[in-house]
């Protein structure tokens, strides 16, 4: 089964459907381990973590394709990418996909604000033209060799044209062939029934922390038609502050003792690496060797 079916299979099992961020190859399967059935990688995340950039369109296809290859390498769970605005014309946008469903991801949301894009949650966004945005989908949907693999369409609409423009676009992305639609920076549960009332596709709710959007529940989501609840980037805002701590508390202290009991201990590390598994194999094989060495 491809990665976008089991995508779109784990959709009918859950909804909605918790997709949570995995900002490397660990994460995921941590994630996996905790039951997630879908896991995501956040351009910005990509942009921070990776490269140590801000979120402003500055990173490229092959920044994320590394990131994508080690996490889909390391576990199986269908895994989101998100690919900002295509890094480009359609023809960049055609090879994008195939990339990136060439290294095993499930899918892709891509949005509607110009190249030079910025974050989601702040000021100054600029969108494309509507017929412009179709021809990103046209040729993300064409260039796909599977009909599973997934492409969502992200509309930052709201914040810049109001509701009405909003869902207008999103009729004309669905009618263009988008699986599934993103409206990003919503504030309200009323604002999502509108979204789902009207789109015959599944919807994501984002939920990322420090935003313009509440951080509405599951049960409230699922209340306003929601398919899919998006937490892009929770696990790695918790990491970013307790690394900081570590660092600050390393330097101040001279010793990490008063930091034990928070960190993940080598043996928890080793049972969600099966570390143990890899070294039996290795030591099976010393053996194996030096048995052929014996005269």
């Amino acid at each position: 089964m491809s990665a976008g079916a089991r995508f779109r299979q784990a959709l009918e099992k859950e909804v909605p459907l918790q997709v949570v961020g995995t900002i490397n190859a660990y994460h995921a399967l941590l994630a996996t381990a905790s039951g997630y059935r879908a896991i995501y990688l956040s351009g910005g995340g990509v942009a921070a973590a990776s490269c140590g950039l801000p979120d402003l369109g500055i990173t490229t296809l092959e920044d994320v394709l590394v990131d994508v290859r080690r996490i889909t390498a390391a576990c199986n769970t269908p895994l989101l990418v998100d690919i900002d605005s295509g890094w480009g014309g359609p023809f960049n946008i055609a090879r994008a996909i195939r990339s990136l469903e060439q290294a095993g991801a499930a899918g892709v949301h891509i949005e509607d604000q110009v190249i030079a894009k910025r974050c989601g949650h702040r000021p100054h966004k600029q969108l494309v033209p509507i017929n412009e945005m179709v021809g990103r989908i046209k040729a993300a949907t064409q260039a796909r060799q599977s009909k599973d693999f997934v492409i969502m369409a992200r509309t930052d609409a709201l914040a810049v044209e109001g509701m009405g423009k909003a869902l207008e676009r999103v009729a004309a992305y669905v009618n263009a062939g988008a699986d599934m639609i993103f409206p990003e920076a919503v504030n309200t549960l009323a604002q999502y029934r509108q979204f789902t009332s009207t789109t015959p596709v599944p919807v994501l709710a984002n939920i990322t922390e420090f935003g313009v959007t509440p951080l509405f529940t599951t049960t409230e989501l699922a209340q306003a038609g929601i398919s899919l609840v998006l937490y892009p980037l929770s696990a790695f805002r918790a990491m970013n502050q307790a690394a900081l701590e570590v660092f600050q508390q390393l330097r101040e202290q001279g010793t990490q003792k008063s930091l034990l009991e928070k960190m993940q201990s080598r043996e928890e590390l080793y049972q969600y690496l099966h570390y143990h598994d890899y070294e039996d194999k290795l030591n099976a094989l010393q053996a194996e060797n030096l048995q052929k060495k014996d005269p």
